[in-house]
């Protein structure tokens, strides 16, 4: 059953660390072949399946160092039906597939008794994560990811996160759906590199209007697929909705979404400046406890934001 749903860690002031990018990981570090960007596959082969257990393992080891809570992500960002269905599995297959994804956190959590661990299951966007293509409405939204947050609200994760969020309706349908199922949720949305989301929405107002659309708003929202030097400059701006930024997952590139879009090779960048303006950033937002890495980064970026972000 879940341990931590009804008391997250994050929500009582501790740090709690994520993992890295992680298909950028097995894709450009492991050589996996990653259609569509889509790692649910992988728990269909004894090679993926052992892949994504050791992938774990760097940030049990840093989480254990520091002693800090580990958040575990489900590799379920594209779990849901028109990816299922893209690649050839059958939509009934998505709730296997994201029920397996669980069940290979618990399993690390077994093994691993000396970690606090969080479990997340983790929600994608429908349609591509940097462009805000073939937007749903809010009720559309609702509808479309209903199936998939029920599902994980029936396995033994703690709380969803919808990641690389990049439009407000799709934000509300998700928050509704995990409200409705009595799931805590964190919304991430992703934002351009002057900081408002891909649609020109200032964050601020996606957060507000979020929250003042849902009958439960989200427990906290977070920014994820970013590099921090588009976005510090919001800590300057002082707004009560800077409070409801509790996490953070950062991108390791400076570049753009467009530009990240036209590269062959990962952009690594620089693991230590990484950890040093994520840890500055943190300092300036007293509720952001969730601190982790998105596309690029891996366990050497996350060990570097480890040292900033927590006390030792």
């Amino acid at each position: 059953m879940p341990q931590h749903r009804h008391a997250l860690p994050q929500l009582n002031n501790q740090t709690v660390i994520t993992d890295g990018g992680m298909e950028t990981v097995l894709l450009f570090q492991k050589g996996f072949e990653l259609p569509d960007f889509c790692a649910f596959p992988l728990l269909r082969t004894e090679e993926g399946r052992a892949a994504l257990a050791e992938y774990l393992t760097d940030y049990l080891t840093i989480a254990r160092r520091h002693g800090v809570t580990l958040l575990l992500e489900s590799n379920t960002w594209r779990a849901h039906s028109d990816w299922v269905t893209k690649l050839g599995f059958h939509e009934s297959d998505a709730a296997d597939l994201n029920n397996e994804a669980i069940d290979l956190l618990v399993s690390a959590r077994e093994a691993n008794p000396d970690v606090r661990t969080v479990i997340s299951g983790c929600i994608g966007p429908r349609g591509d994560g940097y462009v805000p293509s073939s937007a749903m409405s809010a009720d559309q939204a609702h509808g479309y990811h209903r199936a998939q947050v029920e599902t994980l609200a029936r396995s033994e994760a703690d709380l969803i996160s919808a990641l690389t969020l990049n439009y407000t309706d799709e934000a509300i349908g998700l928050a509704r759906a995990a409200g409705e199922a009595d799931m805590p949720c964190a919304i991430s949305f992703t934002v351009e590199t002057d900081g408002r989301l891909p649609t020109g929405q200032p964050l601020g107002e996606a957060i507000e209007q979020c929250d003042a659309s849902c009958p439960q708003p989200p427990a906290y929202y977070m920014i994820n697929c970013a590099h921090p030097t588009h976005f510090a400059h919001l800590a300057d701006e002082g707004a009560p909705w800077l409070e409801r930024v509790g996490g953070l997952r950062a991108n390791a590139s400076t570049k753009s979404h467009a530009e990240l879009d036209e590269m062959a090779e990962l952009d690594e960048g620089d693991p230590a400046d990484l950890g040093a303006r994520v840890g500055a950033f943190r300092r300036r937002m007293p509720s952001l406890n969730v601190v982790g890495g998105c596309c690029g980064t891996d366990h050497r970026h996350i060990a570097s934001i480890a040292a900033a972000c927590c006390d030792c």
